[in-house]
């Protein structure tokens, strides 16, 4: 017991007696774009970008492989950048060397397959670091746009299975209405689909484990066994409602990830960005429209344009956030729990 506290003594003034962190400023992070079946060919006016070869339907901002757009580490990969500084990025005291969050922007032009992630003790049963639990904030809606969210009533893993290989899984599946500005919560062992009629963005853990049910008849592995193991009948998901406060809108506030409105008028000084309860950790600021400009003394400036993403560290210098015409701007952060990445097929 003795020489147990004598070891907590002495990693807590490890920790006190280290120097000073040098402060990382603002970058900005190109977006990836990635090809899926049931993607789009052409994502003007949302992106300039017309595929080359497959459709593409998701648009990564944060992932691993995303290049640095500006500042001295401008061209490398995310994740390396992690490795290299990731206390500078998330905070000093941190044992995960990788990004918390997976921020996409989604694109369906097909209905996605019926699936289901893994929570983290079931990913990390098969040797992943971690589950995916993830919430999707409907950018934009045509009328009548619905995604899947939960089973109906009564209906039991014998239920699904018959309707995975009957090809009637869809009549057991509970339909949600999506509107432009909505927020849907997805635990992980929600079994889900995103239908065709919205463009979402999607905050996750940084995992992209997804175990398919059923894929309408296209030639793509399926995990049956798996997702029927992961399949929860009583989770969380479904809509949240944005809590509504003096200088921001709370979009959602849950165990992995808070996301935030933040109004902007003229300009913004980036201590007001900060809840007052928040831990001093890495933050993520993303158009849904408009453009702005964060500028602050030691960097200059980073442009943050429509549909673009910049990553606020740690430890980066005091700055201002200028709107520079038609700016929605939402602010991402990790929740109560970070993670860590696992791999697999989306």
């Amino acid at each position: 017991m003795l020489f147990e506290n004598a070891l907590m003594i002495l990693e807590v003034f490890l920790v006190t007696m280290q120097p000073p962190q040098p402060p990382m400023p603002p970058f900005r992070i190109e977006p990836m774009f990635v090809e899926r079946v049931w993607g789009f060919r052409d994502l003007r006016p949302w992106y300039d970008r017309v595929a080359e070869g497959e459709p593409i339907g998701e648009v990564w901002l944060t992932g691993d492989d995303c290049r640095i757009a500006t500042g001295p580490h401008a061209g490398k990969k995310l994740s390396t950048l992690f490795e290299e500084a990731y206390e500078l990025i998330i905070g000093y005291g941190t044992d995960a060397p990788r990004s918390p969050l997976l921020i996409k922007v989604l694109f369906a032009r097909e209905k996605l397959s019926v699936q289901v992630h893994p929570d983290d003790r079931m990913a990390q049963k098969y040797g992943e670091p971690n589950g995916k639990t993830e919430c999707w904030y409907a950018l934009a809606a045509e009328p009548g746009a619905e995604v899947a969210v939960g089973m109906r009533p009564g209906v039991t893993l014998a239920t699904i299975e018959q309707g995975i290989h009957a090809g009637t899984l869809e009549a057991s599946l509970n339909l949600l209405p999506v509107k432009a500005g909505e927020m849907i919560y997805v635990d992980a062992g929600t079994v889900h689909a995103i239908w065709p009629g919205s463009i979402l963005l999607e905050t996750q853990q940084n995992c992209d484990l997804t175990y398919r049910m059923y894929d309408y008849g296209r030639p793509r592995q399926l995990h049956i066994e798996k997702s029927l193991e992961a399949t929860k009948f009583e989770t969380k998901a479904g809509k949240i409602e944005p809590k509504i406060l003096e200088d921001r809108t709370v979009l959602i506030d849950a165990e992995y990830f808070r996301m935030e409105r933040i109004p902007v008028v003229g300009n913004r000084p980036s201590a007001t960005l900060r809840s007052a309860y928040e831990d001093h950790g890495v933050s993520y600021l993303f158009a849904a429209a408009g453009s702005a400009k964060l500028k602050g003394d030691g960097f200059g400036s980073v442009d943050l344009p429509t549909r673009g993403i910049v990553a606020v560290p740690a430890t980066s210098p005091a700055f201002d956030i200028e709107n520079l015409g038609g700016l929605d701007l939402i602010r991402i952060t990790p929740g109560r729990m970070h993670s860590h990445l696992a791999s697999g097929p989306a």
